[in-house]
């Protein structure tokens, strides 16, 4: 019963949202490949590597949490099930929104050539960019 629940969970986690927004995936596999991908100058990767570093710790904590979650609910009636599917699902939602925060922080030091690269990726995946107020980066 246990595989069940979980797969419940996360379908119940990830399914909920529309048009996918475009996520660069900051603290994974694909630091090396944003590097190359937008040419990050020296100070560009310093940020990335800090701000994998900031995310990684965020989200082992997350992920501690759920668990701690998993393992108390280990016997639990199916409404106590449903209020952890609940609490599940936000901290999966805190997780999404820390990859998000970092990566509209390495969005807003990209140069106006990398960031239009980036729109123009997610275009072609039919994702949702993140958008980011470029005028505080103009001079």
């Amino acid at each position: 019963m246990k595989p069940i629940v979980l797969s419940f969970l996360m379908c119940l986690g990830w399914s909920a949202y529309g048009q996918q927004e475009c996520f660069l995936g900051i603290g994974g596999q694909d630091d090396e490949t944003i590097t190359e991908v937008f040419q990050l100058s020296e100070s560009q990767k310093e940020n990335l590597e800090n701000w994998s570093a900031e995310l990684k710790v965020r989200n082992d904590i997350l992920k501690d949490q759920a668990k701690y979650l998993l393992k108390r609910q280990a016997q639990a009636s199916p409404e106590d099930l449903m209020a952890m599917s609940y609490k599940y699902r936000d901290l999966l939602d805190s997780m999404k929104q820390n990859l998000r925060m970092l990566d509209k922080r390495l969005l807003t030091i990209f140069n106006e050539a990398q960031y239009n690269l980036y729109i123009e990726l997610c275009n072609q995946l039919t994702l949702r960019p993140i958008y980011v107020n470029r005028s505080d980066n103009e001079k």
